[in-house]
């Protein structure tokens, strides 16, 4: 055959648009359980992050398996039902109305011997998603910490609420005063309204859109768990 005809360029590139098309989809396929794993350690180091401990790449998943002692699916009535926590998408479940979504729990068992319930978050920023993780003392009542983190937010603004500056605020905020329930309100630093000290946190300088994506992630992602809460508070 003629290699300057048209026929020719034409079998050359369609045959070796099989060939490299096969070889990524080999590879592709070959590294999928790899990747997944890496999905899943980055998750663990994240719920894990919640409760202030911390594991080397190599340990993520026994250090999460020794401190996580129970995950569990909940409904917005506090009752548990059938579901993988883990595998649960919140990103997909907070387009649900609030009776219909599966709630994971993660319970955590820290080495002074406290509870302590670990609540995802999924919202939007300025420019991507964000998420996070809540931890609750054993009461229902008191945050013992929190992780945020985000796709693609500001270097410096928004993408500060994933620095220990803005997560640490959390500590010991209260979701539930004197009977009522409250998610987290994030607000201009200087600007938290009289009496809401106990559930207010200040927001991060220059990125205001990010800060009230948080607050709107927190009402959307809490407010369902609030039955379950209320019940551990009660106990």
């Amino acid at each position: 055959m003629n290699k300057q005809s048209n026929i020719y360029t034409t079998i050359y590139i369609i045959v070796l648009v099989l060939i490299v098309g096969t070889v990524l989809a080999v590879t592709s396929l070959s590294l999928r359980d790899r990747q997944q794993d890496n999905v899943n350690a980055d998750k663990m180091r994240q719920i894990l992050a919640s409760v202030k401990i911390t594991a080397n790449d190599g340990d993520i998943k026994q250090v999460f398996d020794r401190y996580i002692v129970e995950q569990m699916v909940i409904n917005n009535a506090g009752e548990k039902i059938e579901g993988n926590a883990f595998d649960i998408d919140v990103a997909t479940e907070i387009k649900l109305p609030d009776a219909e979504r599966k709630l994971p729990v993660f319970v955590c068992k820290t080495d002074d011997g406290s509870t302590k319930y670990i609540l995802p978050a999924y919202g939007a920023g300025l420019w991507g998603p964000i998420w996070g993780y809540i931890a609750v003392d054993s009461d229902g009542t008191t945050i013992y910490g929190a992780f945020f983190a985000h796709q693609g937010e500001t270097p410096g603004l928004g993408a500060e609420i994933e620095k220990p500056a803005f997560c640490d605020q959390f500590a010991g905020k209260q979701l539930i005063t004197d009977g009522n329930f409250h998610p987290i309100n994030v607000v201009k630093a200087g600007q938290t309204p009289a009496g809401a000290e106990a559930y207010t946190v200040d927001g991060v300088s220059g990125g205001t859109i990010t800060s009230k994506g948080v607050a709107a992630m927190l009402s959307n992602c809490l407010t369902p768990y609030k039955s379950f809460l209320e019940n551990l508070s009660n106990k």
